[in-house]
């Protein structure tokens, strides 16, 4: 069956081609431009935050995070064991150690409660991903890590526009990533940003993602990397950054019609908890039996409708293998009984009333 309805695709109605069309007739196409900058301070000033600096892609941009902490082998990050792989793999990079913790049934953010329990004498950090759009608890953990003096990692690369009590995610910890991958509320295709409030961290950032240049032309003190974005990629991102509210409120639309539509159904809508706005980077749901997760999914693409599974539990892969699934069991529930439906913007009213109501005619036995 064709899909009628992708999981997700971009919204590029605004001014991405007349300002990559303007890149290659300048022959700007590479990571020096006047794009780049604009979009670093743009992205900057639209979330509230000091400093950003734009790299390649959201992982790159968590490495890089990481690496401004200068963590060391054997140091701890604590981090949600129901997240996409990156913001593990991210921790392994520099060479410490990940943490699992479950989440909560609620909100499927990371549980602030067990994060206190799992603190030793070598956490240095805890990596907090805002799950799906909806954030993290951030009074409790900046409390946390006010209490044990550790660092605190946004990981937002689900969550731009993302509020808790008003304030964008991304100014809350110490260092945050951004990611701006094609399926993401903005996109520069691949891309992301790295964004702080602190001036020795902005600084030690873009010198390891230029190479470890310092201010010496081509004198490079310290081993970096080649993490710079494109003109081009900033380019994209300046004119998304122009329909931003825009597509967040098309977004929230949305979000609100799937709500309404399974209000009286046995399936569980993603909602938000008070003081938080969910941007809602992908609608998501939750069936009541995981055993009919994958048949369910089957039976929405025969009428065109793409799904995803939501994300696998990190313990669970073979390079993070940790003891038992009971020692994590909201993560495994919600991992096990939930999809990502079709979350565009472009979606109608008619859209998400199809969509939903082929996904009650499921759970109510009338496939």
């Amino acid at each position: 069956m064709e899909t009628k309805y992708p999981v997700y695709k971009p919204s590029l109605k605004g001014n991405e081609l007349k300002y990559v069309s303007d890149c290659i007739e300048s022959t700007w196409i590479s990571s020096k431009g006047k794009y780049t900058e604009e979009f670093e301070k743009k992205f900057a000033s639209y979330i509230g935050t000091d400093h950003a600096t734009s790299v390649c892609n959201g992982t790159v941009a968590l490495h890089l995070a990481l690496l401004t902490l200068d963590l060391k082998p054997g140091d701890e990050v604590i981090v949600p064991t129901f997240t996409y792989v990156a913001s593990v793999n991210a921790i392994s990079y520099v060479g410490a150690k990940p943490v699992f913790v479950d989440s909560l049934t609620d909100t499927w953010q990371m549980d602030s409660d067990e994060v206190e329990k799992k603190i030793t004498s070598r956490t240095r950090a805890i990596m907090a991903p805002h799950i799906y759009g909806h954030p993290c608890d951030m009074g409790k953990l900046l409390a946390i890590c006010k209490k044990h003096q550790l660092f605190l990692v946004e990981d937002c690369a689900e969550a731009i526009g993302s509020k808790f009590k008003g304030q964008m995610m991304g100014t809350f910890g110490d260092v945050a990533a951004f990611s701006f991958f094609g399926n993401k509320t903005i996109t520069t295709g691949e891309g992301g940003m790295v964004t702080t409030n602190s001036i020795t961290l902005i600084e030690k950032a873009r010198k390891l993602k230029n190479q470890g240049l310092a201010k010496v032309e081509y004198w490079h003190d310290a081993i970096g990397y080649n993490y710079r974005m494109t003109n081009i990629c900033a380019a994209i991102g300046v004119a998304q950054l122009e329909r931003i509210d825009e597509i967040l409120s098309r977004k929230l639309w949305i979000a609100a019609a799937y709500k309404d539509a399974f209000l009286h159904s046995d399936v569980e809508f993603h909602g938000q908890s008070d003081n938080v706005l969910n941007s809602y980077w992908m609608c998501s749901v939750l069936i009541p039996c995981a055993a009919d997760r994958d048949e369910l999914r089957l039976f929405l693409g025969q009428s065109g409708i793409e799904t995803r599974p939501l994300f696998h539990p990190v313990h669970t892969m073979p390079m993070y293998a940790e003891g038992q699934p009971a020692m994590y069991p909201v993560a495994v529930s919600i991992s096990a009984r939930g999809i990502n439906l079709p979350s565009y913007p472009d979606l109608t009213a008619s859209d998400v009333e199809f969509i939903a109501s082929q996904v009650i005619k499921f759970t109510d036995g009338e496939k």
